[in-house]
């Protein structure tokens, strides 16, 4: 059963700015913004702009974008927070877990020893995001592309 975009999803809503986020990265094709329900310190999510539920229905050329901008946001973000990893994660459909019908991907920076959060609907404290939003700001100033 071939699904339809729904253009009312939270992300699509957040690139309207018709809902607030932590944005910490923009270009012409992608928003990148801090995950309100983190799973660790600086999970970001990296969204295109062009409208797609998934991967599977995704124009391919919104993926070059989208690969190149969740590079520089998990490079900041290895910096910015001084993480010896980082989960990339990506999915498709109910089955797989997605939960907002609109092509994201999460980078979720990662510590030794420390293991992620459950995704339990808990929101984070807005200065939490905040603070951590500049972090990855900077680190992304830094080194962004001119």
């Amino acid at each position: 059963m071939v699904q339809t975009y729904d253009d009312q999803n939270i992300f699509a809503k957040i690139l309207r700015g018709e809902i607030p986020s932590q944005r910490v990265y923009e270009d012409d094709h992608v928003v990148a913004f801090m995950d309100v329900m983190p799973q660790g310190k600086g999970h970001t999510l990296v969204v295109p702009r062009q409208p797609s539920r998934n991967l599977l229905d995704a124009d391919p050329a919104t993926l070059g974008p989208l690969v190149r901008a969740v590079q520089l946001v998990s490079q900041a973000a290895m910096r910015a927070f001084a993480a010896d990893g980082v989960t990339i994660t990506q999915f498709n459909e109910a089955p797989a877990g997605q939960s907002v019908y609109h092509l994201h991907v999460h980078v979720i920076p990662r510590f030794d020893g420390v293991p992620l959060k459950p995704h339990t609907g808990k929101m984070e404290d807005q200065a939490v995001l905040a603070e951590n939003a500049e972090k990855l700001r900077k680190a992304i100033a830094a080194h962004a592309p001119s």
